[in-house]
């Protein structure tokens, strides 16, 4: 049973939700503003969060930042369907993944599902993989540069596992939807660009002289050739 928090201060989206997440054998928390949400973030150590971005007090924005600062637990943001300047700032602060209201329980209970399952260490014996100084070790879920370890959320460990997994090949934006969040998504491939901007900020404090990730302008990204 994994324990997911969920922060939203409409009555009727918490009862739906409460509903759902039981019903598919998970632990709902509720949290009716930002500042309880931070609260039980620390006190109930769920495993995922459900986060709507209008809050009182604190809103869903630093809610996030201040979650993502303390460590790796994965977050789904909930987001007006028009403010996509939100869901741009959101992603960039480290959020897994978004679903715009009105939205489709269905929907959301797949996202659920897909982000969990990127967060839990991978059972099955496999590789490490090596770029350089940039190490990977997937069974463990660890990433190191230069012997030093350093924490990656889900979705920056699981880009950079795709990359290092084929060096030298240039992954489309598409291809990185598919292979990293998991399912076909309904967003956009902006949602890719976010991600890819937040870990190569992650990667510079860690290793300031490494360019590892490479824009190919209307292709993609691959990993630089340097590290091949």
């Amino acid at each position: 049973m994994s324990k997911i928090l969920v922060v939203d201060d409409e009555q009727a989206i918490v009862d739906m939700l409460a509903y759902n997440l039981t019903k598919a054998g998970h632990q709902p928390i509720i949290a009716r503003d930002g500042e309880q949400a931070l609260q039980l973030a620390h006190t109930e150590r769920p495993d995922l969060v459900i986060l709507d971005l209008m809050l009182p007090g604190i809103d869903g924005l630093d809610v996030c930042r201040k979650i993502r600062k303390e460590g790796d637990l994965p977050i789904i943001m909930l987001t007006a369907k028009d403010e996509e300047v939100d869901r741009v700032v959101g992603l960039e602060l480290g959020a897994d993944d978004y679903v715009a209201k009105p939205f489709s329980v269905r929907e959301l209970m797949a996202r659920v599902k897909s982000v969990l399952r990127r967060a839990q260490p991978k059972s099955e014996p496999t590789p490490i993989l090596q770029a350089g100084d940039l190490r990977l070790d997937i069974a463990r879920r660890e990433a190191s540069w230069r012997s030093t370890p350093f924490e990656l959320t889900a979705i920056q460990f699981e880009l950079l596992r795709v990359l290092m997994g084929s060096p030298g090949r240039v992954f489309s934006r598409d291809e990185l939807l598919n292979q990293v969040w998991g399912y076909d998504y309904y967003g956009d491939t902006r949602t890719v660009d976010s991600a890819v901007k937040r870990l190569r900020a992650r990667l510079r404090e860690v290793a300031s002289d490494a360019g590892l990730i490479v824009t190919v302008r209307d292709a993609g990204y691959k990993l630089s050739d340097d590290t091949v």
